[in-house]
């Protein structure tokens, strides 16, 4: 449970409402099943306090989203890392559940927190992901080596859309901030777990250690 609740459906405004189904509709879209716990939307739900924020947030997202200089993979892939290291327990869940339904194995779920020590993952994925390390990192950590070897495997315009789909990434600390936790998409299945200590005081947390059975 959230620290605050959520702005309910019957005390948002006429355009939160909209920005509540489409959600709703997006997520189920994107997951192919229906949340385990709550709406599913409960970080939206938490942004609901300030309509105008939330927009500018949804146009933001929209507008990275809309990149198609990188393939759906990768992108999926380093914001799945991404979500991981902020410690986001909604966003790991959802996540797992994204790259699932667009065709990851459980093996790779499972072998993202040690992916230099994979065989499942290409250089170049290898590469963007020691990248998304380095700039989800406080304070960024990004060497000039690291973005040589970038630069190998990317052209600026890609580096551009990796970056700022890894910057949206960094609004999901709103996220971990407000105790928002796992809705439950992954429930029954492999969830890559967030870079946080265990908490025994977080109910609804995927599972952790071997990211088996969220």
């Amino acid at each position: 449970m959230a620290r605050i609740p959520g702005v309910p459906r019957e005390k948002a405004g006429p355009m939160v409402k909209l920005v509540y189904i489409f959600m709703g509709r997006g997520m189920k879209k994107m997951t192919g099943r229906a949340p385990a716990r709550g709406s599913g939307i409960e970080p939206v739900e938490i942004w609901a306090y300030q309509p105008k924020m939330l927009s500018g947030m949804g146009k933001f997202q929209q507008a990275v989203r809309k990149g198609h200089s990188v393939d759906e993979r990768l992108k999926n892939l380093i914001e799945l890392k991404g979500a991981q290291m902020i410690g986001c327990e909604f966003c790991v869940d959802l996540g797992s559940q994204i790259c699932r339904n667009s065709g990851f194995s459980d093996e790779e779920l499972l072998a993202l927190p040690r992916y230099r020590q994979s065989d499942l993952f290409t250089e170049r994925e290898k590469t963007a992901l020691d990248y998304a390390a380095g700039v989800m990192r406080t304070p960024v950590d990004v060497s000039d080596e690291l973005f040589a070897r970038m630069r190998e495997h990317f052209s600026a315009a890609q580096l551009v859309e990796i970056t700022a789909l890894l910057t949206v990434v960094n609004l999901d600390r709103l996220n971990a901030a407000f105790g928002i936790g796992s809705a439950g998409f992954s429930e029954g299945m492999v969830c890559v777990p967030p870079d946080r200590p265990d908490r025994p005081d977080r109910p609804g947390r995927p599972a952790s250690a071997s990211a088996a059975n969220a």
